[in-house]
């Protein structure tokens, strides 16, 4: 990203979404300019293409798991790497353009992770509602404020339910208080961050093989080398029926020794594993490691080869 002139971020909009609000938590976000997109891959490909420093994307909730569109658009169709990421907590409410009871809703607009987070309070509440999806929830939300609404209601965020004025006929409809969604800043490939002690590194790992063991083969690396997988989902290439790669989060950074030593184990087996960054974890929490896989084991260890190979 440069290092002077204003920086150019790039996010699911419209304004007032939820990815907005993670954006003003990232590096460098008080002097930026936001730029709303309609979808995850717009976001993205602006900084493909050089129109956007850096894009804000949502790419995993605590209730709905990984955001499908994001790991698929990072993982496979752009060379991108994730500098930062932050936590954004998630509550909705249900508003309409105009007052109206519970009993008045037949159709609601939001986003389709957002439904999921309400899907029972619906149920119980709106059994017979008509879901209408949207690109966004704040977009759920704007749609309200057209001439044809799309649908009587939507369920967004606290916040843009306010800077448009809406009614709001239900708050705090989320089906499991205190879910939060984690955000990440995405830019095109450079040096990575420094190490913090309390990181994280992002890679993509397709299946050399389809057969029995495959997997537990690759995941050996990390365990043999005390290296946490803190998120492993499994996606697949869309090149043929049953091909899947997996994306992974790990606790600790690149640089060191029993990270690379396992992302070069892993790269002998499977050639086209991807690095996708390494970064400081949003929640600070440091790592902790087994003391035979800590930095200074790893040098004696080498500091021991080095002199059977010097004096035998």
């Amino acid at each position: 990203m440069p290092v002077t002139g204003t920086l150019r971020y790039s996010y699911l909009g419209p304004a007032g979404t939820f990815t907005e609000a993670a954006l003003a938590q990232m590096p460098g976000a008080e002097q930026a300019e936001r730029i709303p997109t309609s979808s995850v891959l717009a976001a993205l490909t602006m900084v493909d293409d050089g129109e956007a420093d850096a894009a804000v994307v949502p790419i995993e909730n605590s209730v709905e798991g990984g955001v499908t569109a994001t790991l698929d658009a990072v993982s496979v169709a752009h060379h991108l790497q994730i500098t930062a990421e932050t936590l954004v907590p998630i509550t909705f409410v249900l508003a309409s353009g105009q007052p109206m009871e519970l009993s008045e809703v037949s159709s609601v607009a939001t986003h389709s992770h957002a439904w999921a987070q309400v899907r029972s309070w619906a149920e119980n509440v709106l059994p017979r509602v008509e879901y209408v999806p949207a690109s966004s929830t704040a977009a759920g939300a704007h749609s309200l404020t057209t001439d044809i609404p799309v649908a009587d209601a939507a369920i967004c965020a606290p916040l843009v339910a306010e800077q448009l004025g809406l009614h709001v006929i239900a708050s705090g409809i989320e089906d499991v208080p205190g879910a939060v969604t984690r955000f990440v800043l995405v830019a095109k490939p450079g040096p990575v961050p420094a190490m913090t002690g309390a990181d994280k590194t992002t890679v993509t790992i397709p299946l050399p093989e389809d057969r029995a063991g495959a997997l537990m083969e690759l995941l050996e690396h990390f365990a043999t080398r005390g290296v946490n997988i803190c998120r492993i989902e499994s996606r697949p290439t869309g090149s043929a029926m049953g091909d899947y790669f997996f994306s992974m989060d790990l606790e600790g950074h690149i640089r060191e020794p029993r990270v690379a030593d396992a992302l070069a184990g892993i790269h002998r087996v499977s050639p086209a594993i991807r690095f996708l960054g390494s970064y400081p974890r949003a929640d600070g929490k440091a790592q902790q490691m087994r003391p035979d896989v800590s930095e200074e084991a790893f040098d004696a260890a080498q500091q021991w080869v080095a002199s059977l190979i010097q004096h035998g």
